[in-house]
């Protein structure tokens, strides 16, 4: 999206949401690199819990990696409260939880945890046939669910992919995926004569939530002869996961191609470090960063939009950020110069009430280069040496963890680093990725985000280039780059550049 501004699909930061009865035509132009895995969701509230899809796309000339076919393997989170039910309990005071997830589907499928009713439901199936290398792609579409998953009698994965780019590759027998994140490995099927039997399972087991929901899918070889059932899931897990990796694949993700301008510790032109922490009060738990909740209704019309219209909130001002750890109190934005190299350290922080979660953060606009995880508080000259000689990958999705229960509240405890090359004007977000974390901003507002930060990449000139009178349709909620029933969009086709119209 960082070449369609005003596509990024944040509503209050680059766009207005797309109005009931209404529909917003993507039109992507995909450049030669851009070839991966990704998945489509909406950004309003608990939407992201069923409006999701895969997006693949497709390499148009060699293939790093050589495999018959591909299958996508989608995860879901399903629960026993409708979306409406559950974004109004997170914002509510007293505090509702949602609940912890019913099951993990896959593909759209499964059977829910003490259901009654449930068994009569079918396991996804992925079809394979024998002696065949297969891509799968793995997709973290869960609302909530960080999980573990591996396959029966087959441990020999090589994993290919990282969020949209391709990887050195790396053997494992498991993966770890929290929300947003995207995988490929590579499969190789068994020999027709090595199977004792023709089905296997897929077990999905959620991790570091107070109970563990575990889940099933059904790996079904399929050839002449073959009889595949329909199972159910078995009363005993046919096998025994680990438990959280601190740290799966930090400093031994590495890209396939080596970018040769990667930037350096000695380029770096600032550090920023963001600290989640959860507030909590008699009635209500609220996730901020820096102790500033980020609001959808905050401002009253997305930047973006704002700064085309130049009527609501003005420019941010990098010098008050620069004097505020980073963000501009008068417009809560995390203002960012073109050509800077950036280091953001996302800090894990305990609770009031001391306790500490999970956050797979993820970033809009550009990819960077991760940098790792550790538990305290990040020192830079001591992990400079954990990458030395490391060429990262560029991620768009990764994990803070957390490395204990309980802690003393608001000590640091645990952090995760990136560096990047800020080369894309625009207003892009950096949030968690769980859907709760982002709805529990603050109960005085309607509609709310907590872990969120929006940022505001590039001086005036730079970001407002496209001529106003092309954008029209963008500034007003509902314009004519929005579709229904009685009438035809009239989208603008960027190319090329952020700056740049196709006529």
């Amino acid at each position: 999206m960082a070449v369609s501004p005003f596509s990024d699909g944040t509503p209050a930061a680059s766009q207005w949401p797309i109005p009931p009865n209404h529909f917003f035509d993507y039109e992507l132009e995909t450049t030669i690199g851009m070839a991966g895995t990704y998945f489509y969701h909406s950004h309003i509230g608990f939407q992201a819990v069923t409006a999701a899809g895969p997006l693949i796309v497709e390499d148009s000339g060699h293939v790093p990696y050589q495999y018959d076919e591909e299958r996508i393997i989608a995860l879901s989170d399903v629960f026993n409260n409708t979306d409406a039910q559950i974004e109004s309990g997170l914002q509510a005071s007293p505090f509702v939880w949602s609940g912890e997830t019913a099951n993990v589907l896959v593909n759209g499928k499964g059977q829910l945890n003490g259901s009654a009713e449930s068994p009569n439901c079918e396991l996804a199936s992925i079809d394979v046939e024998p002696d065949k290398t297969y891509r799968f792609r793995l997709i973290g579409g869960t609302a909530l669910s960080f999980v573990t998953l591996a396959f029966e009698d087959h441990d020999d994965l090589i994993l290919i992919e990282a969020d949209g780019a391709y990887t050195k590759p790396v053997n494992t027998s498991y993966l770890q995926i929290g929300s947003g994140q995207r995988f490929s490995v590579l499969f190789r099927t068994k020999s027709r004569s090595k199977l004792s039997k023709n089905q296997f399972f897929m077990q999905v087991e959620t991790r570091d939530r107070p109970t563990m929901t575990r889940s099933f899918a059904v790996l079904n070889y399929r050839y002449k002869g073959a009889k595949s059932r329909r199972l159910s899931s078995p009363l005993i897990p046919p096998l025994t996961l680990p438990p959280t990796t601190l740290g799966w694949l930090d400093y031994k993700l590495e890209s396939l191609h080596p970018d040769p301008a990667f930037p350096l510790a000695s380029e770096v032109t600032r550090r920023v470090t963001i600290r989640t922490h959860q507030m909590i009060t008699t009635n209500t738990l609220v996730w901020a960063q820096d102790n500033s909740p980020w609001f959808e209704t905050f401002p009253s019309e997305p930047y973006l939009v704002s700064l085309y219209k130049n009527d609501s909130i003005e420019f941010p001002s990098y010098e008050r950020a620069i004097a505020n750890n980073g963000i501009d109190p008068n417009t809560r934005a995390f203002p960012a110069n073109i050509g800077e190299v950036l280091e953001l350290v996302i800090q894990n922080t305990g609770a009031d009430s001391g306790g500490l979660d999970i956050h797979p953060f993820h970033a809009h606009g550009s990819h960077y280069y991760d940098l790792g995880s550790g538990n305290g508080t990040y020192d830079p000259v001591a992990n400079e040496k954990n990458i030395d000689g490391v060429h990262l990958a560029k991620r768009d999705t990764t994990m803070l963890y957390k490395y204990a229960a309980t802690t003393t509240p608001g000590i640091d405890m645990g952090w995760r680093a990136w560096r990047l090359r800020v080369t894309e004007p625009g207003v892009w977000m950096i949030h968690c990725h769980i859907l709760q974390h982002m709805i529990m901003g603050s109960v005085t507002k309607l509609d709310t985000a907590g872990m969120q930060t929006v940022w505001v990449v590039g001086n005036e000139s730079e970001i407002m280039t496209v001529p106003a009178d092309d954008i029209q349709g963008y500034l007003v909620y509902g314009g004519s780059v929005y579709g229904n029933e009685s009438f035809d969009p009239s989208p603008v086709h960027f190319k090329g550049t952020l700056n740049s119209r196709a006529t």
